[in-house]
């Protein structure tokens, strides 16, 4: 599943959007459509789960796929021009960090049996320890492929978008990233060094529209997954957000005068010559 299907990704887009979000009462999708796109692996029909096997399947699928891979993919994703493949090393950094348990429901639970919350949003009636709900029936994965295409992924941490990354992440042959490809990151890095003190991640957004050839929306993916594997950490939790602070969800509290962890680099890029171990920040 190295190349997109192009009848096939247009059948997935077009079941959700037409110059924005397409109702979901409006929405349409063929018997022969939805069949060809399940045949690429593009659409999907819907997921029936409990917690317990999501967990399982989630460990399972990071015990498959070698660290390398996701981060290799993440690379790839700049001169290939896939959104998918960035949004690997996100989901593989959330299922390192998730630990093998049952359900725990966060209403029996006291706050002390919290480990880990994975969801942006959850209820009494979500996992205390990551967040998920106890039972999932005929959950839309098809959505969230489209969001992972179009954009790089919207819903990171949630678990079932961990489960469906790293399922067709693992289905794919990842090429060595290229010099164009390493060329492209340390500008990245070197354009967050660069940053003012103040400066906040809608103006960092904006300043890579030089660097790499991405849509607004996906370089606002690109900075959350930034952040959620380290490279871009807040130094402080209690700053002020300032005009489109609301929009962000991990890299709301990064501001200029953080720089970036040259050791989250290592850790994933080393590999590609990555190899600084100091805090990077602005000078």
């Amino acid at each position: 599943m190295n190349t997109l299907d192009k009848r096939a990704t247009k059948i997935l887009f077009d079941s959700f959007w037409k110059n924005g979000w397409i109702d979901p009462a409006s929405r349409t999708t063929t018997r022969d459509d939805l069949a060809y796109a399940k045949q690429k692996g593009m659409m999907f029909d819907p997921l029936d789960i409990s917690h317990d096997a999501l967990v399982a399947q989630i460990l399972s699928l990071k015990k498959q796929i070698p660290e390398e891979k996701p981060a290799a993919a993440f690379l790839s994703s700049f001169t290939a021009s896939r959104a998918d493949w960035r949004s690997g090393i996100a989901s593989w950094h959330f299922a390192a960090q998730l630990t093998s348990h049952e359900y725990l429901d966060k209403s029996a639970a006291g706050a002390s049996a919290t480990q880990i919350v994975f969801q942006r949003a959850h209820t009494p009636h979500h996992c205390a320890i990551c967040g998920a709900e106890q039972d999932y029936q005929a959950e839309d994965l098809n959505v969230l492929n489209f969001e992972r295409v179009k954009w790089g992924g919207v819903r990171h941490g949630e678990l079932m978008y961990v489960l469906l990354d790293l399922q067709l992440l693992s289905q794919c042959d990842i090429p060595e990233p290229s010099a164009a490809d390493i060329d492209v990151f340390r500008k990245i890095l070197a354009e967050i060094q660069a940053s003012a003190p103040k400066d906040q991640p809608g103006g960092l957004r904006n300043r890579l529209t030089d660097i790499v050839a991405l849509s607004k929306d996906q370089r606002s993916v690109l900075l959350e997954i930034l952040a959620i594997i380290g490279v871009l950490k807040a130094q402080r939790t209690d700053r002020p957000a300032r005009g489109s602070g609301g929009d962000w969800m991990y890299v709301t509290d990064w501001r200029g005068e953080d720089g970036y962890d040259a050791g989250a680099v290592k850790r994933y890029f080393g590999r590609w010559g990555f190899v600084s171990d100091e805090t990077v920040s602005p000078v």
